[in-house]
């Protein structure tokens, strides 16, 4: 891209190749995962200190193609996967990762699916790990639980012994079973105060409305914990529960974990769709809709 816009103005053509400082990998990209921060930062709502032309994409999944100096942690050959925070870049053929931002590819998932998993999962699990603490007997309600990030945020609070509840619409119920979940609550249908009580931790993947609607559900000390938007610390401090925001960084002990939980079983991405690296405006107007079920990812051609 070399303006801040619409889908339009997403252009597949040819750059330069990325060279490499010390302690990054060069990836040779077989595929791209789809965010929301994506189209985000094209429309130039979204802070980034990457300057213009900009190639998207934080996640990706590939073979190490080079290594720079000091480099021990990969060598050339190795299947990776990661969130490329510091670059972007993902949504091309060859992308360059810091070695804080990759682990091993899951080694039972083919790259299409391993992409759609370091972005999203890592953000479920420092929601519910890292900040909500969440452990066996809990409770806990995912907001938006058929997306990238619910979809994993639903198996991590499953595998952590969690009772879930899970908000999405009717459509989505029968996926959000399939994935564990205890409660599945068709938003368009059913008031989820109405029927969810007690709860420990509420991941808020959707804000607004929703997120004002979720204090009464709280227990007298839960956290309601958002990827969206910031909540009132005052409506918090009235509800005698806590309250945060935060944003994913990448971590490459967790991605590792991750592929293990993948590659026992335990978790598995959900990919909703899979389209060419041509098509990546098709891509972000699909998930700039917010009906996207799971992951879209973008395959790039060999």
């Amino acid at each position: 891209m070399h303006a801040f816009g619409g889908a339009d103005v997403l252009a597949l053509e040819d750059a330069p190749m990325p060279t490499l400082e010390p302690g990054e990998v060069l990836v040779r990209v077989h595929a791209a995962g789809v965010n929301p921060v994506d189209w985000k930062i094209r429309e130039g709502k979204f802070r980034t200190k990457a300057a213009l032309p900009l190639t998207l994409g934080r996640d990706a999944s590939g073979t190490v193609e080079a290594v720079g100096s000091g480099v021990t942690e990969f060598k050339v050959g190795d299947a990776v996967y990661g969130m490329l925070y510091s670059h972007g870049g993902g949504y091309a053929e060859f992308a360059v990762a810091k070695v804080d931002e990759i682990a091993l590819k899951p080694r039972s998932l083919d790259h299409v699916h391993a992409a759609a998993v370091p972005l999203a999962a890592t953000t479920a699990w420092q929601g519910l790990i890292d900040h909500g603490k969440v452990r066996s007997g809990q409770k806990v309600l995912v907001h938006g639980a058929a997306g990238g990030v619910g979809t994993f945020a639903v198996q991590f609070a499953k595998a952590r012994g969690a009772y879930v509840y899970g908000t999405a619409s009717g459509d989505h119920l029968a996926l959000l079973h399939e994935l564990g979940v205890d409660e599945a609550i068709d938003y368009r249908a059913t008031r989820f105060e109405d029927v969810v009580h007690d709860v420990d931790v509420v991941l808020d993947l959707v804000g607004g409305e929703t997120q004002e609607r979720s204090w009464k559900v709280l227990k007298k000390g839960g956290l309601l914990i958002s990827t969206v938007s910031e909540p009132s610390q005052e409506a918090a401090n009235a509800h005698g529960v806590r309250a945060m925001v935060y944003m994913a960084k990448p971590n490459a002990a967790e991605l590792a974990e991750i592929a293990r939980m993948i590659d026992d079983g335990t978790v598995k991405p959900v990919v909703a769709m899979v389209l060419p690296l041509a098509e990546a405006r098709k891509a972000h107007e699909i998930s700039q809709s917010g009906h996207a079920t799971g992951k879209i990812v973008l395959e790039v051609a060999a």
